[in-house]
């Protein structure tokens, strides 16, 4: 595989995990702020269904960036830890990707589930 290719697979894996939990949970802080509000109820959305897809949606770009983090590990299997330059970059992101992907995937769920089984809305 091209160094390129590698690069490419390497920021996915590094921030694609992040940043799909990240939309996740903005977007559904603003459906289920919708859903709150008396403008929004209006609307007759079903606020549940729309956050399972969102979260769906994201875990699957965050398995995807897993998948991109664990192609990089493989093919720089080779580099040695401390090895300078691109190759070096390579292995060590991806590294941390296969980390840090794990824990933005339990986030993830963890955020489905606080959003689907919440409480009404009510005032602070």
């Amino acid at each position: 595989m091209t160094r390129t290719r590698l690069e490419i697979l390497q920021w996915f894996g590094l921030l694609g995990g992040a940043l799909a939990w990240a939309a996740q949970h903005v977007l559904g802080y603003f459906f289920a702020d919708a859903g709150c509000h008396v403008a929004g109820s209006q609307w007759g959305l079903d606020l549940t269904p729309m956050q399972i897809v969102l979260s769906v949606t994201a875990a699957a770009v965050v398995l995807g960036a897993e998948a991109a983090a664990f192609v990089v590990f493989r093919e720089t299997r080779s580099v040695d830890e401390y090895a300078p330059g691109p190759s070096g970059r390579l292995k060590f992101f991806a590294e941390a990707a296969l980390l840090g992907n794990v824990l933005f995937f339990v986030i993830v769920v963890l955020d489905c589930v606080s959003t689907v089984y919440h409480l009404p809305c009510l005032q602070s």
